[in-house]
């Protein structure tokens, strides 16, 4: 069993990178304790989502640098690199997170916006006459 788990989870254009220690709990988002950084208690539970269904919240000291986008996707980031970094941690985790689907990247970008439209797909006012 590895001491320190560093991993990278990312979401929308949101990067988070978490560095995993066993410990007492804590969790430390850029320098900030997670009440203070998520104030949304839905924010908080997405990030530490993983943690709660492994029932491991206990046992580890979590840092955490995120980066990048907003609220939501850094929660998603976050949750991600906490998920990554407790199957590196427990192989028998990875079963649990996968069913919880907590292991997948979401895909899912904002689309460019394209010249000659007003957004990535909205177009100006048509007029006939």
């Amino acid at each position: 069993m590895k001491e320190v788990i560093d991993t990278v989870g990312r979401r929308k254009t949101s990067v988070a990178r978490v560095i995993m220690t066993p410990g007492k709990g804590t969790v430390i988002i850029n320098k900030l304790p997670i009440e203070e950084y998520f104030k949304d208690e839905f924010k908080r539970k997405q990030a530490l989502r993983p943690l709660a269904i492994t029932e491991k919240s206990e046992e580890f000291d979590v840092r955490v640098n995120v980066h990048g986008g907003g609220v939501s996707g850094q929660s998603g980031a976050v949750s991600l690199a906490i998920a990554r970094a407790l199957t590196e941690f427990d192989d028998t985790a990875r079963a649990i997170l996968k069913t919880e689907k907590l292991l997948t990247r979401d895909p899912r970008m904002v689309e460019r916006k394209k010249f000659g439209r007003k957004k990535a797909r909205k177009r100006f006012q048509f007029s006939k006459r």
